[in-house]
């Protein structure tokens, strides 16, 4: 991990990025001057907490090659505005992406199968996501609080929609559950004040 005079830090070496814990990291050690993060080709993996509350982070590169995003990578990136997930990514761990508020686009890629717990937790300017058919579970919290969130596609595939997944999403105006839904948990819509459609089919029991 090194860091420039300009604020970009290069991620060089071969295979999975070591996992750290809260404020542990290189880039988090260093969190204030991290502007921008290249992450070379030969890395397959970003590890836990890697990013964790890098605040001045603008913009990332991430190689084709990765695989696997840690939980909490991304934890309170707020600077952050968008960011290209590989398609070769098949795990996004939980709370990678939480609290990262200036989030405004992101594509979840299709061989996805999974939206953690607090994935997405505080994301308050992403205005739409659409869910990728090979997901078969929304976490617990995933999108709460997501308050500028108008409209999401949740395919067919998805089973189960976990406790308080969409609470506090005020700007949700309708939402259609697919009828691969089997379960929907607690509080999964709370304080969705602007909700004036919800279309639940017979398979929720």
């Amino acid at each position: 991990w090194t860091l420039d005079a300009e604020g970009t830090m290069t991620i060089s070496g071969t295979g999975a990025m070591k996992d750290y814990y809260t404020n542990d990291s290189p880039a988090t050690q260093k969190k204030e001057n991290v502007k921008k993060v290249v992450i070379e080709d030969d890395v397959t993996s970003i590890g836990n907490y890697a990013f964790d509350s890098c605040s001045n982070l603008a913009s990332i590169e991430i190689p084709e090659g990765v695989t696997n995003i840690g939980v909490f990578a991304f934890y309170n990136c707020g600077g952050l505005t968008s960011i290209e997930i590989p398609e070769a990514v098949k795990s996004i761990g939980k709370g990678a992406f939480a609290e990262c508020g200036g989030l405004t686009s992101l594509e979840i890629p299709s061989g996805v199968t999974s939206i953690g717990d607090h994935t997405f937790y505080g994301c308050s300017s992403l205005t739409s996501i659409e869910i990728p058919s090979n997901v078969t579970s929304i976490g617990d919290y995933a999108f709460q609080s997501c308050t500028g969130l108008t409209s999401i596609n949740i395919s067919e595939g998805v089973t189960s929609i976990g406790n308080g997944a969409f609470s506090d999403c005020s700007s949700l105006t309708d939402i259609t559950i697919p009828s691969s839904v089997t379960s929907i948990g607690a509080f999964a819509f709370q304080d969705c004040t602007g909700l004036t459609s919800i279309t639940i089919p017979k398979s929720v029991t």
